[in-house]
């Protein structure tokens, strides 16, 4: 059996899934219930300064996407961070940790960027006995309207003074979670780095409106006739989120920042092919809050299954594998040439492979072949898109096949070079020319 069990920056758990700070880790109640129910570990919902606790609005918090069979896709959110009195949640996270040893607890913090505010509430989460802290430089509404979250997340001299005024008063690890609401993620990364994090967490939530009420006019979620922007979370953003954490994992400047990667993470092969790109672990929320806490047991069971089919013994043999292939596009090669190839058998004649490669210019595929209708690849017009294999709904009846060396490619007239070249290197690049001269 393969051993899951995970430790990320010296916090142990049985297993790589932790619950995202968020509604679902906004109480001991809940992280009990999801203990129980099998994760290895929590991020505490976002803890504010002590004084007045913050106030969330009283109606409609969340916007949504669907799929057109009414599957969750993304979720707008408008809640900030936790409502509930500072001691109470401290007071909870002290016991659940006593409870649960070996159950991961790191607790998210969010105070105004300054110093003596850090200070005062590092002391009183460290008495908890919490394994880390998450700083929440990421929250894209409300909060960052005052100055914390986003605003701080999207500068990243701010980054690096905060983490360093952690790192200076708390022997706990220090995570820092960064916003995905920036140009380049990795300049963040990099100053929490030289900052001295212990490692990322990413991404938090996207700036979005995911919909309009076209009777009364206001964005969703309304309240009271308006609607503000909020953050976008769910399936919609893995994409999105690979991509950062892939951005970080192969940056010289980063290479080897632990990484907790955060964005649509419902099932194991998401968690996987997050960790494959550099993540040390995985956090969830919005699966959690569609389909409840015990969609982490298919995780575990899904992630064991298929390290003992593939012969992984531990989550070291996955991390980070998948970085190496990932690469900038004038690196790929040009000389690769793959055409699509339709399965007769598996083929139900529906046409969509036909009108996709017929209406988006490269007319590659027939229609009607000595006036029966037949759908088939004609080789001297594919440029192995592969867009016809994403609109078939019928997997792998549309397969990519590539084409050997030396094999005549019949829309250029010209045999498969077993030359790997890239645009660096081809004549058409005008840098490529330069450098010849």
């Amino acid at each position: 059996m393969a051993d899951i069990r995970n430790n990320f920056v010296g916090i142990k758990s049985p297993n790589p899934f932790w619950l995202a700070s968020a509604p679902p880790t906004d109480k001991a109640y809940n992280v009990i219930r999801a203990f129980k129910a099998g994760w290895g570990g929590v991020v505490w919902k976002t803890l504010g300064e002590e004084g007045p606790p913050v106030v969330n609005v009283n109606g409609p918090r969340y916007g949504a996407i669907w799929g057109a069979d009414r599957r969750l896709l993304g979720l707008n959110n408008i809640e900030l961070i936790t409502d509930r009195d500072l001691q109470v949640n401290l007071r909870e996270i002290k016991q659940v940790k006593m409870d649960w040893p070996d159950r991961a607890i790191v607790v998210s913090l969010m105070v105004p960027c300054e110093e003596h505010a850090w200070k005062a509430i590092l002391p009183v989460v460290e008495e908890t006995g919490a394994d880390g802290i998450e700083l929440n430089f990421g929250c894209p509404h409300g909060m960052s309207e005052r100055g914390m979250g986003a605003a701080v997340g999207q500068v990243p001299e701010y980054i690096e003074m905060v983490v360093r005024w952690c790192k200076a008063n708390t022997r706990m690890p220090v995570i820092t979670k960064l916003t995905p609401n920036i140009t380049d993620v990795r300049k963040p990364a990099r100053a929490a780095l030289a900052g001295g994090t212990d490692a990322v967490s990413l991404i938090n939530t996207i700036n979005s409106i995911t919909g309009v009420n076209l009777d009364s006019f206001a964005p969703e979620p309304t309240i009271d006739g308006k609607g503000s922007h909020g953050g976008y979370c769910g399936p919609a953003v893995k994409p999105i989120a690979m991509n950062m954490v892939a951005e970080i994992a192969r940056d010289p400047e980063t290479h080897g920042l632990p990484i907790s990667g955060i964005g649509g993470i419902t099932t194991w092969r998401d968690a996987a092919e997050f960790m494959a790109l550099g993540a040390g672990n995985v956090q969830v929320c919005t699966a959690a809050m569609t389909y409840g806490f015990k969609i982490v047991q298919e995780m575990i069971a899904g992630l064991e299954n298929w390290m003992d089919e593939k012969g992984h013994a531990s989550l070291d043999d996955i991390i980070g594998r998948a970085t190496p292939n990932v690469t900038d596009w004038q690196y790929l090669n040009l000389n690769y040439v793959a055409k699509a190839h339709i399965d007769q058998e598996a083929c139900i004649k529906c046409g969509r492979c036909h009108i996709a490669c017929e209406d988006t210019s490269h007319q590659a595929i027939t229609s009607m072949v000595d006036g029966v209708r037949h759908f088939e690849v004609i080789e001297a017009e594919c440029v192995g898109c592969n867009l016809c294999v994403n609109v078939c709904p019928v997997e792998n009846c549309i397969t990519m096949e590539p084409l050997a060396a030396g094999v005549m490619d019949q829309r250029t007239g010209r045999p498969v070079s077993p030359v790997y070249a890239n645009w660096t290197t081809h004549p058409n690049n005008p840098m490529a020319k330069v450098a010849a001269e």
